[in-house]
Parts: structure tokens; sequence; C-alpha cells
């Protein structure tokens, strides 16, 4: 079990700005020291790890704490005077649940657990809606409709009280109802005085509980959507109730609306929004799901920006996490001759070990002619990734067990550090956001990943490790280069990479918004030049939120490798209100228009070597292969024992690689367990194995891009891994170099 965790505010910080780091830490001290990290492979066979210590002021112990995450989304507003004094009131919202059966949740609660005041609509222990009520006696009342609601179905749900009579109201009442299923009906009875006023916020999907250090602590979290949650100053009838849903502020009852929330507003935003004469706004916490269909989605329209009325739902979830919130425990400031790379806060305490990485950007004016693009997009996407416990084909997929390290159990046991955009909520829908704020604990050195390749030298070697293999090249061969993350590029765009005349991304840069891939796009178009050594690069569209940092979304859609599928109507963003899914089925945006290259196949057994094609021998790729002999190209490596394997690329004129392009090589000899990406079929038949289909390869491309730029690809995630073989003496790190010689030349190409 993991005894110390941290996060940093940012992952990127230039000379002058201030990185703040949060810590949980289970012993009395620990020890922290900032270290500038070379090499993240601490493995017996691999090339050793490297880093090196800076003095700085927060390098010395600092006093542990316990620091704990609060998951799980709700909707909050804060209470006004006009909701303190209830008396006869109706409260109700229409609600598709997905865990009915889990316990007690909230659906539009103002409850005070201390004083036993207020009310709760809520899904009850029996999995029905029934209203929680305070009396004025000091008891509390709970009338149930008893009938178990079923998961992913909508339902009205409203129930209301008359100070007049002193009668309770609930109403339970499927959108479709069925002919052999009771799963409705409608509970009355008489109470005492109540005492349903009280000075506790509301809160929506959950029921509050305290507050702590400025932040609102709930319980019962709700799973499931709602929508059109209502408010009224008095007892309604059944009549009136359907009329407050479908019109919000019916001009009849106006007078008597408390709050309308209309969750169709403010889709890209944290806020919610109250359409009654009061305006009682709220917010959104730890990111529920936004552009979801509503209970009267009709399929119409398949947008939420064309059809907002119908997309009125929030879909919350009890492990949703936006930020930890935790205290921060100290922070650095850059130093102003801190030179660019890739940093992190080392903590100690006894025998644990942590480590929070980030980035160290140029100073203004001071870059080099190199930049190495970190992509931190990719590490959000896989950031606390569950894939080895509940991925159902995760053996079959590999061909072999998964590695479980000490981090992977403990994110096992203590899912409240959230997930990746590759597994699921407790409820089955897949998790669409994930954010940095939070502990990464697979984007760390020494820490491995169960999806590398096997091989007797493997060192489980993707992603953050896989891509610190680039910068122990770089440094180890006397580049001088930056390092810059994809959330810079996303935020600066092309005038951030136009300070340079080489790009370098890592094994796996995956994810891309419109942002970043226009800015490197435009920096290939203008004279720059890109060197993409990684495979299934530029694939998914994510969209970045407007307000928040550090949190990305995915809409995993249409013909793509995927583990799980939005639902029809949620191929959107709700950040951004943009088209989700692969970038090849958004125009003229496929990788190959980008980079030469795009995802075909993948497997994760073996890894295999580059043959080299005639194209090759062409005059103008003599320079790639200056002082290289060999036939075979990287039949050695850390990943698999080959640099072609795990994700590969392929050429394909059709989708935009540049027909002057250079095939310089082809890998060959996959195994079985190497098949064809969906998308590149019509019919799923037999005969897309490693040994059988053409397209089980990754290309090694080179051509050159307007105003002197060029564009040298290798297709496969596996590539870094095999630089520093034999101590960077081998045709990988030499073929390699020889391209960075060239591009770093400021000669046209």
């Amino acid at each position: 079990m993991l005894t110390i965790t941290g996060y940093s505010d940012r992952l990127s910080a230039r000379p002058g700005e201030t990185i703040r780091f949060m810590v949980n830490c289970e012993h009395p001290s620990y020890r922290a020291d900032i270290v500038r990290l070379i090499c993240a492979d601490d493995s017996p066979s691999g090339p050793g790890f490297k880093e090196r210590a800076i003095p700085t002021p927060v390098s010395k112990r600092h006093k542990g704490r316990r620091q704990a995450i609060h998951a799980g989304s709700y909707a909050l507003v804060e209470t006004r005077p006009l909701l303190e004094t209830l008396e006869s009131f109706t409260v109700q919202a229409m609600i598709w649940p997905t865990t009915p059966g889990k316990g007690e949740q909230g659906i539009v609660t103002k409850w005070d657990p201390r004083s036993r005041t207020g009310f709760a609509l809520v899904i009850d222990d029996d999995g029905s809606v029934a209203l929680r009520l305070g009396l004025a006696d000091g008891t509390v009342e709970t009338v149930s409709v008893g009938k178990p609601l079923l998961e992913r179905h909508w339902y009205l749900a409203a129930a209301s009280y008359d100070a007049g009579s002193n009668t309770i109201t609930v109403h339970q009442e499927p959108l479709q109802p069925y002919a052999r299923v009771d799963d409705g009906g409608t509970a009355s009875r008489k109470v005492g005085p109540t005492a349903a006023g009280c000075g506790a916020p509301v809160v929506m999907a959950a029921t509050f509980r305290r507050r702590q250090k400025g932040r609102v602590l709930v319980d019962g979290l709700y799973n499931g959507k709602i929508d059109s949650p209502r408010l009224v100053g008095r007892a309604l009838g059944r009549l009136d109730i359907e009329r407050v849903r479908n019109e919000a502020v019916p001009a009849a009852l106006a007078p008597d609306i408390l709050c309308a929330w209309d969750f169709s507003r403010d889709i890209t935003s944290v806020k919610i929004s109250d359409r009654s004469s009061h305006h009682c706004h709220g917010e959104i916490v730890n990111l529920p799901a936004r552009g979801m269909t509503g209970w009267n989605f009709s399929g119409e329209e398949m947008c939420w920006r064309h059809a907002r009325h119908e997309y009125g739902a929030i879909h919350f979830h009890d492990d949703d996490l936006y930020d930890a919130g935790w205290e921060v425990d100290f922070e650095w400031t850059v130093p102003a001759r801190a030179a660019s790379g890739v940093y992190a806060a080392r903590l100690r305490a006894r025998d644990a070990e942590e480590y929070v990485p980030f980035v160290v950007l140029p100073a203004p004016g001071k870059e080099a002619r190199i930049a190495f693009l970190l992509p931190t997009v990719e590490y959000m996407a896989y950031a606390n990734e569950h894939m080895a416990f509940d991925g159902a084909l995760a053996e079959l997929l590999t061909g072999q067990l998964p590695t479980l390290n000490p981090n992977q159990l403990f994110l096992n046991q203590r899912r409240e550090y959230g997930a990746s955009l590759y597994d699921t909520h407790s409820d089955g829908s897949g998790i669409c956001y994930s954010s940095r704020l939070r502990p990464i604990l697979n984007m760390r050195p020494k820490v491995e990943t169960p999806w590398a390749c096997a091989g007797e030298d493997a060192t489980n070697a993707r992603e953050f490790i896989l891509d610190m293999y680039v910068v122990d090249w770089l440094t180890h061969f006397g580049f001088e280069h930056d390092v810059i993350t994809d959330e810079d590029v996303h935020r600066e765009g092309i005038d951030l990479l136009g300070s340079y005349d080489v790009l370098i991304t890592g094994g796996h840069p995956e994810y891309y918004s419109k942002a970043m891939r226009d800015a490197v796009h435009g920096f290939t178009q203008q004279g720059g030049r890109l060197m993409y050594l990684g495979g299934n690069g530029f694939y998914w569209r994510v969209a970045m939120h407007r307000e928040l940092p550090g949190v990305i979304e995915v809409r995993r859609c249409e013909a793509a490798i995927r583990t799980w599928e939005a639902d029809p109507g949620e191929y959107y963003h709700s950040f951004t209100g943009e088209y989700g899914g692969l970038w090849r089925h958004q125009g003229d945006t496929a990788p190959q228009r980008l980079s030469g290259v795009g995802f075909v196949a993948e497997g994760f057994d073996k890894s295999s070597y580059y043959r080299r094609t005639p194209e090759s021998h062409d005059p103008r790729a003599r320079f790639v292969f200056e002082g290289i002999d060999d036939e075979l190209i990287g039949d050695f490596g850390f990943h698999g024992e080959g640099a072609a394997g795990n994700e590969l690329d392929a050429a394909d004129p059709r989708l935009g690689t540049p027909p002057h392009a250079l095939v310089l090589a082809r890998s060959e000899n996959h195994t079985d367990l190497y098949l064809v990406v969906n998308e590149e079929m019509l019919v799923n038949h037999s005969g897309m194995g490693g040994t059988e289909h053409e397209k089980v390869r990754a290309d090694m491309v080179f051509y050159e891009t307007p105003n002197g730029g060029a564009v040298f690809s290798v297709g496969s995630i596996c590539y870094p891994a095999s630089l520093p073989w034999n101590g960077y003496d081998n045709n990988i790190a030499k073929l390699t170099t020889n391209v960075l010689r060239r591009f770093a030349d400021p000669e046209p190409i």
C-alpha cells in the first residue's frame, strides 16, 4: 500500500513562475527534493535510472499529514432566504437511475443532518422514490412509493407536502410503462407539522453532510441522469406537476415557482441556471457529464447545440473526480536560470517514495532550436487506468498475464483516486473526462505499465518511461533542447512552436485537441521539421475545458478500438460542442495528413523490426542512413525486443500521406496477436492477423513540407525503447541522430 502520494497544480512553468505541491503522507514527515529527470527506467535490464538533484529552498523535511479525496459529483445551490421558510412545497425531477439498488441516493435535497430539518427527495434503500421530511418535533418522516426503479429508464420523481392537511404525496411514474412490470405508483401519508425549511444548501445528486474548510461534503451520491429539477412553493396536483416539467415556468404558476433549473443551459460551463425569477443559480462539483440526452430526446438531432431542449440531463456518478482539493504543502518558484527539462518533486518517507513530475519551460527569448513535446494530454487520458483489473479482454489482447505493480494494486483499492478515459464508472458508463488535479500514479518514473510487449529484456515501458528514453537520447548525444507540454501547445499554439526548428514527439501522442493539431500542422507548413517518434498518434480528438484547467474530454464513437462507447446523441463534446471520435472521421484531418502515417494495427506480445525498402536508397533520404549498412533496422529493444511493435502506423495516400513521401522502411514478421484495427475494415473476418494481412506493419516515412520543412515518422510505439540499446550504439540511435542533425540544420530540406 502506498503511504505517500502527491500532485501539483500545474504540469509546466517558466522561470519565475510557481508550482504548488499537494501531498498525502501517512508518516510523521517526509523529505522533498526537486530533481531533474533524464531516464525514468530503473529495471535491471534497462539503460539505467538517471536523475540530478537540484538545490532548492524546498529540499528539506516537511511535516506529513493525511489528505482525503472526496470523489463523486453533484450540483450545489447555496441557500436563499426564500428557501429557508418552506411550508407547502413540491419538489420534482425527471430521473434515469443507473444503480437504483445501491442504497439511498439523493435526487433533489435540502437537508440538514444535524438539526434533522429540511427535505430530501431520494431513492431509498429499497430502490424506489421517497421523500424524507423533518418534523417540527425533531423526528423524521419518510414516505416511499415502495416499488423498485428499473435501471436506465426514465421516471418522473415528484413529492409534495401540503401544510394545510399535513399530507405528503410521492409520485414515481415511468416514462415507458410495461404491461407486466409494476415499477410506478403514488404514496401518500398524513404527518405532523414539519420543519421543511433549513439553512442547508440545495444539493442535487447527493445530500448535504457538512462543511469542511470551505468545502461542502456530501452523502448519498446518486448514479444516473437528472433532468428538469424543480422546486415549487405549494403542493401541486398531478397535472400541474406535468406542466412545470414541460414548461419550467408556466405563466399561471409563475408566482409559486421557487426554482426551475435548466441543465440544457451552460453546458460548456460548471454553472447551472435557474429560469425562475429568483435566479437560484448554482454549480456542478467534480464534473458530472453534460451534453447528455434528456427524457424528451427524440433522435431527430444528434448534436446538443442544435436541440438544447432535448439535452437537459446531467449524468452524475458517485466516482466522478475533477480536483482532489488537497491543501498546498510546499511550493517552488522556478529560478531564473533553470534549464528547460523534465523535473519532479521527489518525496521520500522511510521506505516509501513518490515522484510528482513537471516540466520547466524555457524563459521567453531563451528557447533552444529543438523542442521535445511531452504528451501530457496522453498521460491524462491514461491516468490511473484500471484495465489490468477491470479489462475483461486484457489477457486475450496481450497474450500474457498483466504485470501488476504496487501503484495498480493501490488504485484498485483506492478508487477515489479516479480512473482513466479507458475505464468505466461504477455504474458501467464510460468515463469521458480526466483531470491532472489528482495524483496520477502511472505518470511516474520507475512505474511500469501492464500493456508493454513481452520479451526477455522487456521493461514494460510505455507512456512516461517510454518518452523519457527520448530525453535520455537527446542528453546522451548532447543536443540542446527544450521540453514543452501538450497543454502549452493547446494554450499558445503556433506562437509557441514557431520558436523552434525541430519538434520531436514522444512514443504515443494519441490524444489531440484541434488547437494542438492546428499548431503542429501549421508548424510543418511554415518550414518546421517534425520528428514523430511513436505510433497511434494524433488519433482521438479531445476537448479542453474553457474554464477549468487541466481536464480533457473524449467521446468514444464510431469505428475505433474502444473500451466503452458513447450512447447515441452523445457524440459531441460538452466542453466545446465539437464532434468527438477519431480525427480520421472529421474531414481531411486523418493522422496521415499530419505525419504521413496513421494507426492500422496493434498487438502486445512481441515487437519486430523494420526492413529497408528500395525508397531508402533515394538520394533525398541519403542523410537518414548515413553510416548504416544494415538491411534490418531495430531488431532489438527494451520493449518487446524490437523497435516496431505495440501499436503501428502505416502510410496511406487515400487518407493524406503526401504523394512524394518516401517509405524508407517497413516492419514485418508480426504475430497473429497483432490485428488490423476496426476503422480499417468494413466487414470483420478472418485473416486479419500479423502473419496474414499486409496492413499489420509500421512504416518509416520521410517527406518534405513547404518552406524548407520536413516530416520523419516511425509509426511504432516501441521505437523510443530501442534508442538506448547497447549504450546507444545501434542503428536506431544512429538513424534517429542522423535525422535530428539534418533537421536541426537551418539549410532548407
